[in-house]
């Protein structure tokens, strides 16, 4: 039987003994401390403004609507001359020459007991303060030019006043939203055609191991697709960050270094490679080209994560095990992102309370991330490891967090699910 050919050898780095795990607050505290301040503002378009962190508050300039106007197709009259208009008492009033519309007031003379035509967005003229619809007018059939009301008009029925929605001087957006649609629509409506946003942090994804092949790709019997960097491209925008770069890398020290040292990102991510192994070079790496500042969190999964800096760019170390890779981005990576974004530190998850189904057991000193299923108000345990497991995530509604002072969480004990969705 022939034998496989040999597999090159490869420099390597020795084994290290792993340094002491840092506590997830430590941990934390390590990463507000680096994004203490926001990246610095800059102009977007309001149509492109979706999504991005509103960096100063928004007062609106002016009155929406500036004038009065119309809100309906129909009539527009005085309301205290309709007063008593009734079924059992009609009112004819007749009808104006000419039609009011939208960006052209209506321009002739306006005699008292008389009714105008005008149309939805119409300036309103001076003196009138009612619209009826047309729908609740009838027409006259021995007079054209006339209508015949049946009940009264109140007023200001039907009319957009001047500063209904937004009054001049008051407070619309602040600081700090995620601008959803209707808010760049809102901004708009205020004439604006900029807005002030923090700039994007800029993210180089990087990803080691000999192993790992393009989703796609030929694959050989040895190695595996790359799932993280799908995964972890998805979580970089949903936290308003822009990818500067993907890059596969193998396990190649060099290439790493060059990576790493490139100018252009905020903040480098590194998936596989993170822990003490011979061939785990990003620790080392980091601490060589600038700053490890820590190496190992009291969490599972996730313990081999790390963090540093090369300069002014932040640097995270992710573990290659997916899950693990998942838990340490949200929990250090993408609190970043959202910081220096000016999101802040919130999760991006919805919170819901529930009731735990089982007993689950932890280690006291170590933060456990435990994923659930939802059936009704109970959280049922699902799995606290398999970092490797990927699909527990989907299968799971969301994630419990087991305190590190806490020896484990009792059946019934009530709980905060973070959801997925």
């Amino acid at each position: 039987m022939s034998q496989p050919p040999a597999t090159p050898a490869l420099p390597s780095s020795p084994a290290r003994a792993p340094a002491p795990r840092r506590s997830l607050a430590e941990a934390q505290a390590w990463v507000e401390a680096q994004t203490s301040t926001p990246l610095p503002p800059e102009p977007v378009a309001v149509e492109d403004s979706a999504g991005r962190v509103l960096a100063q508050a928004l007062t609106a300039p002016l009155d929406v609507p500036a004038f009065q106007r119309a809100a309906m197709d129909g009539y527009a009259l005085r309301s205290a001359e309709v007063a008593a208009a009734s079924a059992q008492t009609p009112l004819r009033l007749p009808l104006l020459p000419g039609l009011a519309l939208p960006a052209r007031p209506y321009e002739g003379a306006l005699p008292p007991g008389a009714a105008l035509r005008i149309m939805t967005g119409a300036p309103l003229p001076e003196g009138l303060d009612s619209v009826v619809p047309i729908e609740d007018v009838q027409p006259c059939a021995d007079a054209p030019d006339h209508i015949q009301l049946l009940q009264p008009a109140p007023a200001w029925k039907h009319v957009g006043r001047v500063g209904e929605d937004i009054a001049r001087g008051a407070a619309v957006l602040p600081a700090g939203r995620r601008l959803r649609p209707q808010d760049g629509g809102v901004a708009a409506s205020l004439g604006l055609a900029q807005l002030s946003v923090h700039r994007r942090p800029r993210v180089r994804l990087l990803v080691t191991g000999n192993e790992i092949v393009a989703p796609g790709a030929d694959k050989g019997p040895w190695e595996i697709f790359d799932a993280n960097s799908v995964t972890l491209r998805g979580l970089i925008a949903r936290d308003g960050a822009l990818l500067e770069s993907h890059q596969r890398l193998g396990d190649d020290p060099a290439v790493i270094a060059a990576a790493l040292t490139a100018p252009g990102a905020d903040v480098v991510l590194i998936s596989g490679g993170s822990s003490v192994g011979s061939e785990d070079h990003a620790p080392r790496l980091l601490a060589e080209l600038g700053e490890l500042a820590i190496h190992g969190v009291a969490m599972r999964p996730a313990a081999p994560a790390g963090m540093g800096r090369i300069g002014a760019t932040l640097v995270f170390l992710l573990p290659g095990n997916p899950v693990a890779c998942l838990c340490a981005y949200d929990f250090l990576a993408g609190r970043a992102l959202r910081r220096l974004g000016g999101l802040g530190s919130d999760w991006p998850y919805r919170a819901r309370q529930a009731r735990l189904g089982r007993a689950v057991s932890s280690a006291p000193g170590r933060v456990d991330y435990l994923r659930v299923c939802l059936d009704g108000d109970t959280a049922q345990p699902l799995a606290l490891s398999g970092a490797s497991a990927l699909s527990s995530t989907t299968r799971a509604d969301g994630f419990v967090l087991i305190p590190a002072e806490s020896p484990g969480l009792d059946a019934g004990s009530a709980v905060q699910v973070l959801l997925y969705d």
